[in-house]
């Protein structure tokens, strides 16, 4: 499954998730800060969909509200219906 998801209240503007067989395969980030997502990215790959949304799930950034990794949970759930 592939889910395209644009974020809300953070500075990356597009996410694409492959999640398989109830894990992530693999996460594309557009914009935001280039090298902490990379690695969020590359720490994200092969775990379950529900680790990580219990992980990143709400994370703020600075004063927001929100947060990268937050959106990410949130995009996350959306897969799971």
């Amino acid at each position: 499954m592939t889910i395209q998801y644009t974020p809300r209240g953070v500075c990356s503007r597009a996410f694409t998730i492959q999640v398989e067989d109830g894990a992530i395969r693999s996460v594309q980030i557009v914009g935001g800060c280039d090298g902490n997502l990379k690695g969020i990215s590359s720490l994200l790959r092969g775990m379950p969909v529900d680790e990580a949304i219990r992980r990143l799930e709400g994370i703020r950034c600075g004063g927001k509200p929100t947060s990268c990794p937050d959106q990410i949970a949130q995009a996350l759930k959306t897969a799971q219906g």
